[in-house]
């Protein structure tokens, strides 16, 4: 789900948690709604990460959330990414 739509909802009252997070060396957030669970994407339609977990942080108070759950059950930090 893109950030003007996740921000739309946000605005509608019908998030009801946000989580952040890391797989590898990078972070993403997923939202819970009523209607089950999104992940934030960029405009083309990939998983929008992060590098940092400040600026996915950032990120989310920015939608206007002020609380996000971590979880940081596969968080690599040395990893690195395959370059495509």
């Amino acid at each position: 789900m893109d950030e003007k739509t996740l921000r739309a909802l946000v605005a509608a009252g019908a998030v009801r948690k946000i989580e952040i997070i890391a797989t590898g060396a990078r972070f993403h957030v997923q939202a819970s709604t009523p209607n089950g669970s999104v992940t934030a994407e960029t405009r083309k339609g990939k998983v929008k990460t992060w590098v940092t977990l400040d600026a996915a942080a950032k990120w989310v108070r920015g939608l206007g959330i002020g609380g996000a759950r971590i979880n940081l059950t596969h968080w690599q930090p040395g990893q690195r990414e395959l370059s495509v």
